[in-house]
């Protein structure tokens, strides 16, 4: 009989691995590919949309442009998985078999028990969420005047809440609009946990757009109106954008995998194998083992990276084959703020941290690369301007 193989998730980690699947199988086995959306979002770019948002014909690829004619694709929610029968259960659809899984359904965002985070904050996970921000944007700045300009606050100043603060301030200029923008982090610098050179020419380029930025407090609790930051200090907001953390899905809460119970996401080898040897997980979905004390980071460049690798390894398990180990290989960070990036240790580039014309040009083709690879370089070439 002919083995069935699914794969959960259209993210970086799905969408990848489907493609190196496809070449691995070549028609070995069938794959059932299970996603919310019918398309794939570079969500690296998403923020985008908050100031453009017809910027989503570009970052949005639909899943029949990805995967072949004969992998079979369901557009539904999952909301269980049964690792004893072997099945995923689906809002809306019948269950699916399986004879091997891959988990690569993703994060949602973490409130941390922050009190009236969750049900004033909007947040940056989806094309949705990056429309709904942009919207609220236009209406508060369409409210304010320069008298009584709209403040949006973003809390996390990680690369998701800089390059949010960076759009906004693009929207801001665009279109003459009356807005504060205020950036809450509550380490002591942006991008925690990074360089000090990077941290200081995001820093630089934050100011000179005018971002207010407060890092070595952090939110305490969040009303209709105000957030409360610290002992002391206090934000009033029109718009408050939150993106300080990921935790899994809830449908991966009650699944019986090996799994870090604060927040749901799997233990997995470097060869992405789970305690039960028929589930795969990769990408935010999982932690993975690397050399040192450290899992895998939870970033799209190592989700990328960790596909090609994934969708051989599960052909390799339905061969019966050893699997391959994976290891994660830094090739440096570039962010975005606004129109302007910076770069840092790039792999490659003799200029450890840099920002103009060649970060710009690079960021815009990381982007391109992986729309080029995930479905060919007349897209890559559709979405350039918009990178």
């Amino acid at each position: 009989m002919t083995e069935n193989v699914v794969v959960l998730g259209a993210g970086y980690a799905g969408a990848g691995t489907i493609k190196s699947l496809e070449d691995e199988l070549d028609g070995e086995a069938d794959i059932t590919w299970i996603s919310e959306t019918d398309y794939h979002l570079v969500l690296h770019e998403s923020h985008r949309c908050i100031r453009d948002p017809s910027v989503q014909e570009n970052i949005a690829i639909p899943v029949h442009e990805i995967k072949q004619p004969s992998t079979a694709f369901i557009q539904d929610e999952v909301v269980g998985i049964d690792t004893e029968a072997q099945e995923v259960d689906l809002a809306d659809s019948d269950t699916v078999e399986y004879d091997y899984l891959l988990v690569g359904l993703g994060s949602q965002t973490a409130f941390f028990g922050i009190d009236g985070l969750k049900e004033h904050a909007l947040t940056l996970k989806s094309l949705d969420d990056a429309l709904e921000i942009h919207d609220n944007i236009q209406q508060a700045a369409r409210e304010a005047s320069t008298n009584d300009p709209a403040q949006v606050v973003i809390g996390g100043a990680g690369l998701s809440g800089i390059q949010t603060a960076g759009e906004v301030a693009e929207f801001r200029d665009e279109h003459n609009a009356p807005i504060d923008i205020h950036l809450v982090e509550g380490l002591d610098q942006v991008l925690p946990n990074s360089d000090p050179e990077l941290q200081g020419a995001l820093r630089k380029r934050l100011e000179a757009a005018d971002v207010n930025i407060k890092c070595g407090e952090f939110i305490g609790e969040v009303d209709e109106e105000t957030v409360y930051i610290g002992d002391e200090d206090e934000l009033d907001y029109d718009v408050l954008v939150w993106t300080g953390g990921i935790t899994g899905r809830d449908c991966m809460q009650d699944v019986d995998l090996d799994k870090d119970e604060r927040n749901h996401r799997v233990h997995a080898e470097g060869n992405f194998q789970t305690d039960d040897e028929r589930v795969f997980a990769i990408g935010d979905s999982a932690l993975i083992d690397q050399p040192g004390d450290q899992p895998a980071p939870p970033t799209a460049q190592a989700a990328w990276q960790a596909a090609e690798v994934a969708g051989e390894n599960l052909a390799r398990a339905v061969r019966g084959q050893p699997l391959k180990t994976w290891t994660h290989k830094d090739k440096g960070t570039v962010v975005s703020v606004g129109e302007k990036a910076v770069a840092h240790d790039v792999m490659n580039m003799p200029i450890e941290t840099f920002g103009g014309l060649p970060a710009k040009l690079l960021k815009k083709a990381i982007a391109a690369r992986w729309i080029n690879d995930v479905t060919g370089v007349g897209r890559a070439a559709k979405a350039w301007p918009d990178m």
